[in-house]
């Protein structure tokens, strides 16, 4: 489940990604985007750490994209907010550990099924950026549609 970090971690880049290259001041982002100013301070130094935002200090400073709201994907951002995108430790690409109490990885259908779901929304989150989040929604939905379910008898 997506953690309330990365829900306001999305929401915030979203609403930089909506204001057209424009460094915006973190009250403002917190206020339109109804985020806890504090909680999101936090989140915007860790995101400029990590070199999605940029920041200027003054009057007139704030933050912006880093770089252009099409090469920020949905997964880069999940994945420095929430860590892995696989449910069971076995699973993950890039967060990898052994199960404490499977005697065979190899045989194990559990992570072969959470392997599988793991790919799935790998591959959504990877080609889903910033860009992408601001089109038309019924444009989303027809590049986002998932294949049809399988048939319980098959």
């Amino acid at each position: 489940m997506l953690s309330q970090r990365g829900r306001y971690a999305l929401k915030a880049l979203i609403h930089l990604a909506r204001s057209d290259c424009a460094s915006r001041q973190v009250s403002a982002i917190a206020a339109d985007e109804n985020i806890p100013r504090k909680f999101l301070e936090a989140i915007m130094s860790d995101l400029r750490r990590a070199g999605l935002v940029d920041s200027a200090r003054g009057k007139t400073g704030g933050y912006r994209l880093a770089r252009p709201a099409d090469l920020i994907t949905f997964g880069e951002i999940v994945r420095l907010t929430d860590g892995p995108l696989a449910l069971i430790p076995c699973a993950s690409r890039n967060f990898y550990k052994r199960c404490d109490d499977c005697p065979d990885e190899t045989a194990c259908v559990l992570r072969r099924i959470m392997a599988t779901v793991r790919n799935e929304v790998s591959e959504i989150l990877d080609r889903t950026t910033l860009a992408d989040a601001l089109k038309d929604s019924s444009e989303v939905a027809l590049m986002l549609e998932a294949p049809e379910p399988l048939d319980a008898g098959s």
